[in-house]
């Protein structure tokens, strides 16, 4: 039997922890955009679909109002330097991470 490992999500919310919203208001397209290369079959695969669309492992998205990225753990077993920019953009911009 093949055991598949379930991967967390996190939610970086555009919000700090002292309830400010986050700017510049398309933030989360834009650090979604800078991931959009780390994709499950890898940074250097090719085909129409590279360059015009988001990773699965980093989506933006509104949630209750609030624009947030939906990180996919993931991302971590493929690319752990991607991984520690995402949390660490959240981290240094102070803004709220869940996690689900």
């Amino acid at each position: 039997m093949i055991k598949v490992k379930k991967h967390r999500e996190f939610f970086i919310q555009g919000l700090t922890h002292h309830g400010r919203t986050f700017r510049p208001s398309d933030w989360a397209e834009r650090l979604a955009g800078a991931m959009s290369c780390f994709r499950p079959e890898g940074p250097t695969s090719g085909g129409v679909q590279r360059g015009i669309s988001y990773s699965p492992y980093c989506i933006p998205t509104v949630i209750n109002g609030i624009k947030c990225v939906v990180v996919h753990e993931g991302l971590r077993d493929l690319e752990p330097m991607a991984w520690d920019f995402v949390m660490n953009f959240a981290r240094d911009n102070d803004l709220q991470v869940k996690e689900n």
